[in-house]
């Protein structure tokens, strides 16, 4: 497994992948890899015949008092899990590789990113279009992989997809979870002992929202009232949103029938985390 850090040097691989007739997958990450992106790049080695993985933490899609000069980091740990899952390539470049002195150049979208993570960082989907964007053209993969924990990227970049028309198979994958329930994430590790035991309320207030569905409630408002009042009962919780809103058009709904996407986000402490089921 090679660790490239120029989009020349990845056009170059990828050129003779092709000579080769091989198909190719791609894993965007921020890096600090953990086993819900193990998970992707273990679906993209069974879809593909070489998978790429970027590990770019995107200063872009960063808010000014948003986390980028902490998010972590570990570039050794990060090649040991890629090269043990199978990848074939990683991608690692600089922010000066990815957006020169003079970038000005931008993918926006009207639709799908007002809502739920979109309302409280404005600038988000916009700095993940681009980039994803970006991507998509330096390695122009066959297949790309993305995690349902992130629900609105997932759609957000399918959107995008359809619309650009990049011709990229969109392949969402399943949220990995600890054994406790806690949704895995790299920012899982900004949480202290007693804020992660208080982390669970989020996986467990879903849970039963879920079962509230699943029993027959067909109001939305009675759902998201429940999955409320159950994270309020953590004192360390704080409410960002709990929406349950359209799978494919990201709008609220009142009702819990058809493909519903029931979603939040939450701060322990001060660590933003989000969860979400599909239904």
């Amino acid at each position: 497994m090679k660790i490239v850090n120029t989009v020349a040097e990845v056009r170059e691989q990828v050129k003779e992948w092709r000579k080769q007739g091989l198909t190719v997958g791609l894993v965007p990450t921020m890096g600090y890899l953990h086993e819900g992106h193990k998970s992707l790049i273990d679906r993209a080695v069974v879809d593909n015949d070489r998978v790429v993985v970027s590990v770019f933490v995107n200063p872009m899609q960063f808010g000014p008092s948003e986390d980028l000069e902490s998010y972590p980091r570990d570039m050794d740990r990060d090649a040991a899990l890629c090269e043990d899952a199978g990848a074939s390539l990683i991608f690692h470049p600089e922010p000066s590789e990815m957006y020169h002195d003079d970038f000005s150049s931008f993918v926006d979208m009207s639709t799908l990113t007002g809502g739920l993570c979109g309302k409280t960082r404005p600038i988000h989907f916009r700095g993940v279009c681009t980039v994803v964007s970006k991507l998509f053209n330096i390695v122009t993969p066959d297949r790309a992989y993305f995690g349902q924990k992130d629900a609105q990227q997932l759609a957000v970049i399918r959107h995008m997809v359809s619309d650009l028309n990049f011709g990229i198979e969109i392949v969402g994958c399943p949220i990995i979870r600890e054994e406790d329930g806690l949704a895995k994430s790299s920012r899982n590790t900004y949480l202290s002992p007693e804020e992660r035991k208080a982390a669970l309320v989020l996986s467990r207030s879903l849970k039963l929202g879920k079962k509230l569905i699943e029993d027959g409630e067909k109001d939305a408002r009675k759902v998201i009232a429940a999955i409320r009042g159950e994270i309020e009962k953590e004192p360390l919780a704080k409410i960002d949103y709990v929406e349950i809103v359209d799978w494919n058009t990201l709008e609220p709904v009142e009702s819990t029938e058809g493909e519903i996407l029931t979603a939040m986000a939450v701060y322990i402490g001060k660590t933003r985390l989000i969860d979400n089921f599909i239904k």
